[in-house]
């Protein structure tokens, strides 16, 4: 529903308390420079979501902090967290709901600025390949409640590893630009911290005048079974027009699948602010191709094809609702999936800089 299955479940293994413990150290730490500039920042988002799953409904509060604390000019150390208690049906004929509380943290990682063309990044980090992970999982980001069918692949079970990680800019021009990411991932059981051995990383070009990107990515699983992971990801976003196109395309040894999502926003009418310009219709096509049965991937069992229909709301005041119908079609059975949602994004220091 909300994150990737998979994920959920590893989230269930991870402690907020560390997270709190570990802003304290860092905001404490950046007050004895006390720069305005340096000042830690939390962010994050607050939200509620509903999701009617072959006729089941499940309600999900949700509150997902972030903290950013710079420590000095040069190191950033950055960290998500995630609660989330879903309310479920009790099931086999029994009447009421169930809760089952999930609190974890996403992400734990210090950066640390070298040059213009390299950063280095240590800890607990998303794993850089294709687009999705890093860029629209956090749920004040994402125009869809859910993730794509296809956001475990080259990610492994957990959307993150834990080692450590170089990238930058390699070139920028008025014309293109490129930038790289690569990583290592360590072995990880540690409740805290559970990772898989792997390797691999991301490139991508950048084109200013017809604000494109197109991408590839590549990671390698180096843990019990060797296997390889291939993406490529193409963003357009056209100038002078509030129309938006990302897509990804991503395969692994036993799987494979795309998905391509639409969005356009109705600001043409008063630049947005009107009633009608707060509208945001979103179109999501995906679908999975199984070749050889997995049940450790995160994929569908069988070939499965989705379309998503969305239509979001945004409020002032970083508040935004979202409703979605998704169809999904697959030889184990079709299904509808009712989804709604309002979130709410925060963002304030930790305290006021001179």
């Amino acid at each position: 529903m909300l994150i990737h299955a998979s994920f959920r479940n590893y989230l269930a293994k991870r402690a907020i308390p560390a997270f709190l413990v570990f802003c304290m150290g860092s905001m404490g730490a950046a007050a004895q420079e006390s720069p305005g500039q340096n000042v830690p920042l939390i962010s994050g988002g607050v939200g509620f979501v509903t999701s009617t799953n072959a006729g089941n409904t499940t309600y999900i509060p949700v509150i997902s902090p972030l903290l950013a604390a710079p420590i000095g000019n040069r190191i950033l150390v950055e960290s998500r967290a995630i609660i989330l208690d879903p309310f479920s049906p009790t099931g086999d004929g029994k009447p009421g709901y169930k809760g089952d509380l999930f609190m974890g943290l996403t992400y734990l990682q210090a950066d640390f600025l070298a040059s213009r063309h390299a950063t280095f990044v240590a800890g607990e980090f998303l794993t850089p390949f294709a687009t999705y992970s890093e860029r629209l999982s956090p749920i004040w980001i994402g125009n869809f409640q859910d993730a794509p069918l296809i956001v475990s692949l080259g990610t492994m079970e957990t959307s993150s590893s834990v080692g450590g990680m170089l990238r930058g800019s390699v070139f920028a021009t008025d014309h293109v630009s490129a930038d790289y990411a690569v990583y290592f991932s360590a072995a990880s059981t540690n409740q805290q911290f559970t990772a898989e051995r792997a390797s691999g990383g991301r490139g991508c070009l950048y084109f200013p005048t017809a604000r494109l990107e197109v991408g590839a990515s590549y990671g390698r699983q180096l843990q019990d079974v060797h296997e390889n992971f291939e993406g490529v990801h193409v963003w357009w976003e056209p100038a002078n027009t509030a129309f938006r196109l990302r897509s990804e395309f991503a395969r692994g040894a036993h799987a494979g699948g795309y998905w391509v999502e639409a969005d356009y926003r109705l600001s043409r009418f008063k630049n947005g602010e009107s009633f009608v310009g707060r509208f945001e219709p979103v179109f999501r096509m995906q679908q999975t191709f199984r070749s050889r049965p997995d049940s450790n991937d995160g994929l569908p069992g069988a070939n499965t094809q989705q379309a998503d229909f969305g239509l979001d709301y945004r409020l002032p005041h970083e508040v935004r609702i979202n409703t979605s119908y998704s169809r999904e079609f697959s030889s184990t059975g079709n299904r509808n999936i009712w989804q709604t949602g309002i979130v709410y994004r925060f963002l304030f220091p930790t305290w006021r800089g001179k």
